[in-house]
């Protein structure tokens, strides 16, 4: 700047003269200014303003705020003689940022926030899936959309190559974009003479959307895969999911915790696993499909530079990542077969030939009595009758053999598949035989067993004293939180 010594004081100028451009930028231009307050959320002020917006691209408004940020000061110091001299310190300071959340016609919503102080640091954050959305919708190709992702496409193999396709190009070439259109720090001068802005990495996330076909039963297979996974952030798995030696002793161990979480948001339960700097993350996502990502908050993690040609190694990375952690996954027994199996024994079913057939009512008697009764004839080689399951059932219910009648029963045998062919006789089949056990001793043991615990006031047993500070922690709750019970 032609000076004769180096000191941050002339910046003061630089930083009023951008400070002026970006408020008559403002004015001029008809845009939004936004003060934002402490603990406000950005994002929700976004959404307002561009539900509001009709154009196809432009600034929906500018923000600002002030946030602690690194900066560089210049202080005074004193040499071996007593004079004093300017000297340059990297610091902190609550500096004004400035947020220009914009629409783009190719990237869709996006936001630039500048620092205003030196060294004038600048922020980029886009959606990568909103700039696919858009190829998608103008390659003409029909899809469904799903927040941050596509829960259904006409032509898969053509998204997925519009997928690939963003990368180091088109993202310098948006911010170069807008900074033809926008003030910031650096002016024509200090851009001829090289000073202009560069792009590194900051944060990068990839993500894996896998849409189920049976959504009602998602969160049981989530959970489940939770509970058979809660090692899967242990270092020999970690290294298998991230294809990186981990070395845990010696002097030069990798640095970082190797852990698995489970974090609960209101009702909706993920799980994290953490390497170093780099989080992958995965949930139940909108109760319609399992969701993985892999978040890389340091490129060196991996031995990557931060610019953004790197980009596509680090694609590789975390995709490869998400890919290697659901092969790592395994779950004991899929929770959807038991639910489907459940639906199968309780709920109706309709025959080839039209009828309806009604399921059996867990918790009645009746019910219970016939499953309680069909093990026992599962050593007669040639099956049963109406007449002898009747007379079995009567028993168990208690009831007079003539109060059940043969109407009844056949009703009730509708429900049985492994009829004889051509005879008037019945087997049990071996799935047949263990689901009836299964179901009567939950009935029987469990049930009845847990229910007295719960009713039982005149004493306290485990699940009936569980349940009493369950209901005091919850009015615990409603009193500190002013909320009504």
């Amino acid at each position: 700047m032609g000076l004769p010594v180096a000191s941050t004081a002339p910046l003061a100028k630089i930083t009023d003269a951008f400070s002026a451009a970006i408020h008559r930028f403002a004015r001029d231009n008809g845009v939004p200014w936004v003060d934002f307050a402490k603990g406000q959320r950005k994002d929700d002020v976004a959404h307002e303003y561009l539900a509001g917006f009709s154009g196809v691209e432009g600034v929906l408004f500018i923000g600002r705020a002030q946030e602690k940020t690194n900066v560089f000061r210049t202080e005074k110091r004193r040499d071996n003689s007593g004079g004093t001299y300017p000297w340059i310190v990297k610091t902190t300071g609550v500096i004004n940022q400035f947020y220009v959340y914009c629409l783009d016609a190719d990237f869709g919503p996006f936001f630039l926030k500048f620092c205003s102080y030196f060294p004038y640091n600048a922020k980029l954050c886009i959606n990568g899936n909103e700039w696919a959305k858009r190829q998608v919708a103008k390659a003409g190709i029909g899809f469904e959309p799903l927040d941050n992702g596509f829960a259904a496409v006409d032509d898969p193999a053509a998204v997925q190559a519009i997928c690939d396709g963003l990368g180091p190009d088109q993202i310098d070439g948006l911010l170069r974009k807008w900074l033809a259109r926008l003030p910031h720090p650096f002016s024509p001068a200090d851009r001829a003479a090289g000073y202009r802005y560069d792009i590194s990495i900051l944060q990068a996330e990839f993500s894996l959307t896998q849409m189920l076909d049976k959504p009602v039963s998602g969160r049981v297979f989530f959970e489940q895969v939770i509970r058979d996974n809660l090692d899967i952030g242990r270092p020999d798995q970690v290294s298998l999911i991230f294809d990186r030696r981990l070395i845990r002793r010696g002097p030069h161990p990798t640095p970082g915790r190797f852990r698995t979480r489970v974090i609960t948001d209101g009702v909706t339960p993920s799980l994290h696993v953490d390497y170093k700097h780099t989080r992958i993350k995965q949930y139940h996502k909108e109760g319609k499909a399992l969701r993985t990502e892999t978040t890389i908050n340091d490129t060196r993690d991996f031995g990557i530079g931060k610019r953004l040609v790197n980009l596509p190694v680090l694609r590789e990375i975390g995709s490869t990542a998400n890919r290697r952690l659901l092969r790592v996954q395994s779950i004991s027994h899929d929770p959807i077969t038991g639910a489907d199996a459940l639906k199968a024994i309780t709920a109706p079913v309709t025959t080839t030939a039209g009828t309806r057939i009604p399921g059996l009512r867990l918790g009645e008697q009746r019910s219970h009595a016939l499953l309680a009764a069909l093990p026992l004839f599962r050593l007669q080689p040639d099956g049963f009758t109406n007449k002898d399951l009747r007379a079995l059932t009567a028993e168990l219910r208690a009831v007079p053999a003539e109060q059940v009648t043969a109407g009844q029963m056949t009703y009730d045998l509708r429900r049985l598949r492994a009829r004889t062919p051509h005879t008037h006789r019945y087997t049990i089949t071996d799935h047949g035989l263990h689901t009836a056990m299964f179901l009567s001793a939950v009935h029987d043991r469990f049930l009845p067993t847990g229910l007295a615990h719960l009713t039982d006031h005149a004493c306290s047993p485990p699940l009936r004293a569980a349940s009493r500070i369950y209901q005091q922690a919850l009015e615990t709750l409603s009193h500190t939180t002013g909320l009504a019970a």
